[in-house]
């Protein structure tokens, strides 16, 4: 076909006014895109209005995010203008009206991580507003409707420290952590208040030596672990950690509101320093129990003790506090009925100090048939 040819053609073909759907697909010259529902595209921002967002992806019409889809990622879209580009995600390939409608909660869910760990690095605020009190803190909305959460030592004393006194505030927070695999996402109003008595205390923080010990007094009392403060005279400053329920006691200790409670003066010693977080204990200001285990009860020795509990397994005996051994239920007669709280006599079978286990067996409490 000669170029006069292919112009004329190409004349009569303009020239032809498209009636049908396929009339007009077979004068474009860029082949139309295909989709599929749930499938992820790219598309350019091309108008934006308060209640919809109007997207070139490439189709035979605009797709476009509107209604609660539009609401759900609000934060991320206000950020948006004409001309960028963004991964959607195909909800419905045609409405009513012909329109293709997008979903922009997966790119929005990504990109906010994003917006939090860049937050972190830099240093700088974010808007948040209170949600609800939880245990020991505040449940906070974060921008892109994420959730997070204040520790109540985070808090400044504009607010007395209490979690109670920023619900359905709205304030301005640094970024702690961030962990998206964990759905966490930590907060700090004190850094933004009182950004100089923060500065000073991670100064002292970070002068504390491991393994000094202190008076510490109980702040909160919860089902993990005591809130304590400690305090540097020198500076005229507290510093507030957690003695986790772990050590508190050699001992199994269950309920620690029974033993506890706030205002009690304890003796700590300071565990380890994670981050800008302290960790205190108890129990290491007393001899571990388990330390000369197998020199106070080698194997045959004879012992008392009291049964603790009775398990699936067998029964729990305590010997001493912070030691406590185990009858294993195939060592227990048929005939022999164990209660929690009934005092035994037992032998000492075997000593695992490694990974603290002692396994006990029931002495015989009457005289053997056949013996003489």
């Amino acid at each position: 076909m000669s170029k006069v040819q292919k112009t004329k053609k190409s004349k009569v073909k303009a020239s032809i006014t498209p009636k049908t759907m396929e009339e007009l697909l077979s004068l474009s010259s860029t082949p139309l895109k295909t989709f599929s529902r749930g499938e992820f595209v790219i598309g350019t921002v091309v108008e934006m209005r308060p209640k919809t967002l109007f997207l070139d992806i490439g189709g035979k019409t605009e797709g476009i995010i509107t209604g609660k889809e539009l609401g759900l990622v609000s934060d991320f879209a206000s950020q948006l203008k004409v001309g960028d580009k963004i991964k959607v995600q195909i909800r419905v390939l045609e409405n009513e009206r012909g329109q293709t409608l997008l979903s922009l909660r997966k790119t929005a869910f990504e990109q906010s991580w994003q917006f939090f760990q860049k937050s972190l690095k830099e240093k700088s605020t974010v808007k948040i507003k209170g949600k609800e009190v939880n245990r020991g803190g505040v449940v906070v909305i974060a921008p892109f409707g994420l959730f997070g959460f204040i520790p109540g030592s985070q808090i400044g004393k504009k607010f007395e420290g209490d979690p109670a006194n920023l619900v359905g505030r709205q304030v301005e927070a640094r970024v702690l952590e961030v962990d998206q695999t964990k759905n966490r996402l930590v907060f700090s109003e004190r850094m933004v208040s009182e950004p100089k008595v923060v500065a000073k205390e991670k100064k002292m923080m970070e002068d504390l030596k491991e393994g000094k010990e202190f008076e510490a007094k109980i702040m909160r009392v919860e089902p993990f672990g005591l809130f304590i403060t400690i305090s540097i005279k020198k500076e005229e400053l507290e510093l507030e950690g957690l003695v986790h329920i772990s050590e508190v006691s050699w001992e199994k200790v269950a309920g620690l509101n029974r033993i506890y409670k706030a205002g009690d003066k304890v003796k700590v010693v300071l565990l380890n320093k994670i981050g800008e977080k302290l960790q205190f204990s108890i129990k290491r200001l007393i001899t571990d129990p388990w330390a000369d285990i197998k020199k106070k009860y080698p194997p045959e020795t004879s012992v008392s003790g009291k049964i603790v509990e009775i398990t699936n397994f067998g029964a729990l005996v305590n010997l001493e506090p912070g030691i406590e051994g185990l009858i294993h239920i195939s060592k227990i007669p048929p005939t022999t009925i164990l209660k929690a709280g009934e005092k035994v006599k037992c032998f000492i079978e075997h000593v695992d100090q490694q990974r603290r286990r002692l396994s006990l067996e029931l002495a015989p409490t009457s005289k053997p048939i056949g013996y003489k």
